[in-house]
């Protein structure tokens, strides 16, 4: 199995999995190594040396033809949870999904030599990134379920259905804002129904606006939560940025 991109005729070759023939033989490598790194194991590893270094193995192994991906973020997942001793309440995978780009760049890189120490560096920053989008989200949410309660009764089906779709977005808010022409395509509202239902949704406390008429924007009354970018510098200190 290989990743490629380019022209068919000179394909760049991102990423090659061993022979199938070799598969059953690397796999078995593998869990004899998650198990020696374990905590309690021969060889027990730090938490996110072993989560990363776990995640990493697997990706390269790569036994399935589909799905590697799913099951390696959920393989890093469990040994975090092993070393904490308890099921974690972390968005990681959601949190590589995000940095898509970046976690394809450190992963090829990281697959192509023995030294991982950059991959390792790399991971830790986005586990310490999903550790802050987690406590993020779950605000985000106990935000919701208070605007929803306070509101209970008062809102028509469109309004709640434009609101559940902008809580959708999660912490970092509805990409651009609401427009009424926004509200009528999620709702079907017609244009002066849409007014009227964003009006009231504002009197109410739900949305605030920005701008008037045409550019007239509306956002979540609840505080944003946008989480910055994490990773680690040479000197192992932690860098935030957009």
């Amino acid at each position: 199995m290989q990743v490629v991109s380019g022209a068919i005729v000179a394909p760049k070759i991102h990423f090659e999995a061993p022979p199938s023939t070799q598969i059953a033989g690397e796999m078995a490598g593998f869990m004899d190594w998650f198990k020696r790194t374990a905590p309690g194991g021969t060889e027990p590893l730090p938490a996110l040396t072993r989560a990363g270094a776990a995640h990493l193995y697997f990706e390269t192994i790569h036994p399935f033809e589909d799905g590697n991906g799913r099951i390696g973020r959920a393989i890093a997942e469990k040994s975090l949870a092993q070393s904490l001793g308890q099921p974690t309440l972390i968005v990681l995978a959601a949190t590589l999904l995000a940095r898509r780009a970046g976690y394809y760049q450190a992963l090829e890189a990281a697959s192509k030599r023995n030294e991982i120490t950059d991959w390792l560096a790399w991971f830790a920053g986005i586990t310490i990134e999903a550790q802050q989008r987690t406590l993020a989200l779950v605000e985000f949410l106990i935000d919701k379920a208070k605007l929803f309660d306070r509101l209970k009764g008062q809102l028509n089906e469109r309004q709640q259905k434009a609101l559940l779709r902008m809580f959708k977005e999660g912490p970092e808010g509805f990409k651009g804002g609401l427009s009424a022409g926004k509200y009528s395509t999620i709702t079907g509202a017609s244009p002066a129904t849409a007014t009227r239902d964003l009006v009231d949704l504002m009197e109410k406390g739900a949305l605030v606006r920005t701008g008037e008429l045409r550019h007239a924007r509306y956002n979540l009354s609840v505080p944003l939560r946008p989480v910055q970018r994490v990773t680690i510098g040479k000197n192992g200190e932690l860098v935030e940025s957009k």
